[in-house]
């Protein structure tokens, strides 16, 4: 009897893990290089499908923290297919690991503290299709940032664990996405952040996104979490880190790429790599994301206004609200981030008494003072770091 109970329960248990690997296999196949629209919100902005680069409309970004159906995505290369959480590893190696270590995702997960937080991840070109003369890239308006909730394990718990030289410069990826020539040998993208930055609380080995496994195209299974920064830093697919002795040279680590002018330059001047200077926390910015721009209002009508600031690594100290063009600023209600890196919500109402036609505009200050400019400031060759103050279009009957 009891022979035949376990046959019975070894078939049932290969019966069920055949049916998740057929499970696992159709999702991949079908979800993440075939048909975004059936795993994006449908008003999801498509700027490029190879690799995928979508963007989501600004209204869309009205929750606290963002939905994962309404978050951006930015690829460099095609999202792998071949994802096993069962059988993934992280290696840590580098020139400043002494003894080179690998873990499973189940190691991770077991012997390491989990922890949570709401992060700021902004492509460095949001804001790019304001460049005049344009920059080369995808066209992204203001919707390339999402804030939404990381769990997973500290980078710092696990570089301690392995044990790092005293030389140690920098913390590099690498991920398991493919090259879009299709040649596996080459590397699609490769950046990192200085040891400081990787050794902050906040930076994460993450395995979930809003309480789930992370969706595949958003860097299933296991992701390096940098808020804060270019979200180029937050390496998807990610199965090996290297600690550096010097800064991370991999691939989209040299200028041009993620790069800006040492110095101011005139629009459209050509930049040599040397004169340029790496990306790191990404300046104070806001967006109105209620109401929706184009919105018609009755004259008198009280209109609610709501939406998010974020600072790279600092706090927003103060967000004001404009309707007649920037000549006046009111102070509007501005909440403290949920913890260090979450963007922070504001709100306000107007009443606009004369039919016409207005811009709500918003500004925010960052807690050392810098306010978003009015127009697009530094132009550079990529279209980088545009915080020019956001407005939408209001119409009073």
């Amino acid at each position: 009897m009891m022979k035949c109970i376990n046959r019975m329960s070894l078939l049932h248990l290969t019966m069920m893990v055949a049916l998740i690997s057929i499970s696992q296999s159709l999702f991949s196949q079908y979800d993440v290089n075939e048909a975004p629209t059936e795993w994006k919100n449908k008003e999801m902005i498509v700027h490029n499908d190879r690799p995928w680069n979508i963007e989501t409309p600004v209204h869309l970004l009205d929750d606290p923290f963002t939905p994962t159906d309404k978050m951006f995505v930015r690829n460099n290369g095609l999202v792998p297919t071949d994802l096993n959480a069962e059988e993934w590893t992280l290696t840590i190696e580098g020139e400043s690991v002494p003894n080179p270590k690998t873990y499973t995702l189940a190691e991770l997960k077991s012997k390491f503290k989990h922890y949570t937080y709401a992060l700021v991840l902004e492509c460095g070109g949001n804001g790019r299709s304001e460049m005049n003369p344009p920059a080369t890239g995808n066209q992204w308006s203001y919707g390339a940032v999402n804030c939404g909730k990381w769990t997973g394990v500290r980078l710092r718990d696990v570089l301690e664990d392995v044990g790092i030289s005293d030389d140690a410069v920098y913390v590099g990826y690498y991920g398991t996405d493919k090259h879009l020539s299709g040649d596996p040998k080459k590397v699609v993208i490769s950046r990192g952040v200085p040891m400081e930055k990787a050794m902050e609380d906040e930076t994460l080995i993450a395995f979930e996104l809003n309480g789930e496994e992370i969706p595949i195209v958003h860097g299933y299974p296991l992701r390096l979490v940098v808020g804060g920064w270019p979200a180029s830093v937050s390496g998807k697919w990610l199965n090996k880190l290297v600690v550096r002795n010097k800064i991370h040279d991999g691939p989209k680590m040299e200028a041009p790429s993620y790069s800006v002018p040492k110095n101011p330059v005139a629009p459209g001047t050509e930049v040599a790599k040397e004169d340029m200077m790496i990306i790191e926390s990404m300046p104070v910015k806001s967006v109105i994301t209620y109401p929706k721009t184009g919105a018609m209002v009755k004259s008198g009508q009280e209109i609610k206004v709501r939406g998010h600031a974020w600072a790279g690594d600092l706090k927003v100290a103060k967000v004001e609200i404009s309707t007649d063009y920037g000549q006046t600023w009111e102070d509007a209600n501005l909440k403290e981030p949920i913890n260090r890196l979450s963007w922070q919500d504001f709100n306000t109402s107007v009443v606009l008494k004369e039919p016409g036609y207005y811009e709500i505009w918003v500004r925010a200050t960052d807690e050392n003072g810098k306010s978003q400019p009015m127009v697009v400031p530094g132009w550079n060759p990529r279209g980088y770091l545009n915080n020019a103050t956001h407005r939408i279009a209001i119409k009073v009957e």
